[in-house]
């Protein structure tokens, strides 16, 4: 796999990462803060862009690396995600 497309596919799996992390992160503590004009009652008063950062590039790089080693391993391939075709027409 060239470099390029390795970088490609990885910022793929970090912008799907990122929606997936930002749910776990926002936390209210201590005394509310006051809210923003139109703000909703369910947005979390501090949010850090940082932290939802460094945790997404963790969980795609394991994410990644995953998917890295089964492309060099081969663990899974287009026959075991055929889910259309009935055994006896496999190849």
């Amino acid at each position: 796999m060239k470099f390029t497309s390795a970088l490609a596919i990885y910022s793929l799996f970090w912008a799907m990462s990122f929606f997936f992390v930002l749910p776990f992160r926002p936390r209210s503590k201590g005394a509310p803060e006051p809210r923003v004009p139109g703000q909703a009652d369910s947005a979390p008063t501090r949010f850090s862009f940082a932290k939802a950062c460094f945790w997404t590039t963790i969980v795609s790089a394991v994410l990644f690396g995953l998917f890295y080693a089964n492309y060099l391993y081969g663990w899974i391939g287009t026959q075991q995600l055929d889910l259309f075709s009935t055994p006896d027409r496999r190849v």
